[in-house]
């Protein structure tokens, strides 16, 4: 059973708990975020193993929050979850660990986990 701590960060509240429910069914520890920089907070008052963020987000976005939160610490992966995959282009988005449009099925999105969550786990 998973036991690694995620960091949901989406200003979209449903989105928010259905993502939450679902991850706490994979056994994941969940903390939530409303916005980039609640999310910065925990960030920095918790031990994290994943940050999960969307990118379109009022007063900052994924895009500027990234750069901060690498700046606090720069071995905590992070996974852009965005309905958006235009942002895939901007530079900014590469210093995510992966990349993951927004969909109801977060398959996808559980894959991308396990599998940023083992590459941290064994660097190679």
């Amino acid at each position: 059973m998973a036991n690694e701590k995620i960091l949901l960060v989406d200003d979209e509240e449903n989105l928010l708990m259905l993502y939450k429910q679902e991850l706490l069914d994979e056994g994941y520890q969940v903390v939530t975020a409303g916005d980039a920089r609640e999310g910065i907070e925990k960030i920095k008052s918790e031990e994290l193993d994943v940050v999960i963020m969307d990118i379109r987000m009022p007063a900052m976005d994924g895009l500027e929050a990234i750069g901060k939160i690498l700046g606090l610490k720069k071995d905590i992966p992070i996974i852009l979850n965005t309905a958006y995959s235009t942002y895939k282009e901007d530079f900014m988005s590469w210093a995510a660990d992966a990349y993951v449009v927004k969909s109801s099925d977060l398959t996808q999105l559980k894959i991308t986990i396990r599998n940023v969550l083992d590459k941290k786990k064994s660097p190679s």
